[in-house]
């Protein structure tokens, strides 16, 4: 029998290959139209003992491990709201709202969400339940300490809030950082309050290119003796050829002109090749992972990331494999790219390597279909794993939510 999921303010219908989970075609998609239709429909997949997946933009689909079964995909797109609070400089979103369009409702009151996207056409919700940050988490934090409040439906359709549009809110326990990089397991997330930031009146980007490894080291040690204080310091280490650090600096007009030329003096004087490169803002894709191919997260002590990207390139060359490494220098948090069609045993002799020759973390962000079909794995030993499962079995005791999509098959 075909479970009864027509309940007020949602569409049904059926999927198709397009709705695909990382492979998994989901039964149904149903699409509520507000929190009240979210909390109706994921009551009535719990009743059927459904399997249920959010789904926002659709841009990370392909992210994470591999769903053990998704009876419904829930699509989350019709919660998108904007309710900003600029004198408190806070702001409570819809988690179907393009992250995009909250940009740009931002910008035009002189803020911002202190946060680079990683991918373009994504959704709060999704950007929230992947929790991947991009460059300039080194100033403000990661976007799990943008968040100060948030609203989930859990696996059996009660809606709860944790935190608030405060920012000072301390009551009861923060269990909106559960949610954030959980990829939908513990529930759906239905709106996000941030805590945001003025925008700089000026901004500056140092960008030097460095030949080695030890001019590397040696330009970010120079970066460090100075007191700039830079927003992001980022590091491009590709398979072959020269390397690059980029460097943001923000600030008023005059201060930054100051602090830039700082910048520029101490790449300059150390291991920069040729003189360091100034622009008044960042480039189009600043932030963007590859839309193709397998993606990794490394994170090392910041002060090893010059070593581990050398590290990365020189054991998944040994091995045929090739990987460009980037990411923020100044927070250790390195993404892993190789490029679309690398033989699959070669991904995956690289990343069992890596695991096995560094004491690094390695996740699998996003992988191909032939190497999701390897059998590597896209977590590989996860400390606390424990008490992560544990979580789970108190926030969704039917393991309903996205199962097997998160570390150790949770």
């Amino acid at each position: 029998m075909t479970p009864n999921l027509d309940v007020e303010g949602c569409s049904l219908r059926e999927a198709t290959e397009r709705d695909a989970v990382c492979g998994v075609r989901p039964g149904r998609v149903a699409a509520p139209s507000d929190t009240d239709a979210l909390a109706r429909v994921m009551a009535a997949a719990h009743r059927s003992g459904l399997t249920v997946t959010p789904r926002g933009g659709g841009t990370a689909l392909d992210w994470g491990g591999t769903p053990r079964s998704v009876d419904l995909l829930v699509d989350v797109a019709a919660l998108s709201w904007i309710d900003h609070d600029a004198g408190d400089l806070v702001v409570e979103v819809g988690a179907g709202t393009p992250v995009a369009d909250l940009y740009a409702a931002l910008n035009s009151a002189g803020q911002r969400l202190s946060f680079d996207p990683v991918r373009r056409g994504g959704t709060v919700g999704g950007a929230v339940a992947t929790g991947v940050s991009g460059p300039r988490r080194l100033l403000c934090g990661a976007l799990r300490d943008l968040v100060i409040g948030m609203t989930v439906v859990r696996s059996d359709g009660v809606v709860a809030r944790s935190g608030g549009r405060v920012v000072k809110n301390v009551a009861g326990y923060d269990l909106a950082k559960l949610h954030t990089g959980g990829y939908g397991t513990l529930g759906v997330v239905a709106s996000v309050a941030f805590r945001l930031h003025p925008l700089p009146e000026a901004l500056g980007l140092v960008s030097a290119r460095v030949s080695s490894r030890s001019r590397a080291e040696e330009a970010l040690a120079s970066l460090r003796a100075t007191s700039v204080v830079p927003s992001a310091v980022e590091l491009d280490w590709p398979a072959e050829g020269p390397g690059r650090l980029d460097v943001v600096v923000e600030g008023t007009p005059a201060g930054l002109q100051a602090r830039a030329g700082r910048t520029v003096r101490a790449l300059a004087e150390s291991g920069a090749d040729g003189p360091p490169t100034v622009s008044e803002e960042v480039p189009e894709d600043w932030g963007l992972l590859p839309e193709e191919g397998t993606l990794a997260l490394v994170t090392v002590p910041p002060a090893e990331s010059v070593a581990a990207a050398c590290r990365v390139v020189e054991v998944s060359g040994a091995v045929g494999a090739s990987a460009h490494v980037r990411g923020s220098a100044a927070t250790g948090s390195l993404v892993v790219s190789f490029p679309p069609g690398t033989d699959p045993e070669r991904v995956r002799l690289a990343v069992d390597g890596l695991r096995s020759e560094t004491a690094y973390p390695l996740v699998l962000l996003r992988s191909e279909p032939d190497v999701r079909a390897s059998g590597v794995s896209p977590w590989g030993e996860v400390p606390g794993l424990g008490l992560m499962r544990a979580v789970k079995d108190a926030l969704d005791p039917g393991h309903r939510l996205s199962p097997g999509r998160f570390a150790g098959g949770i």
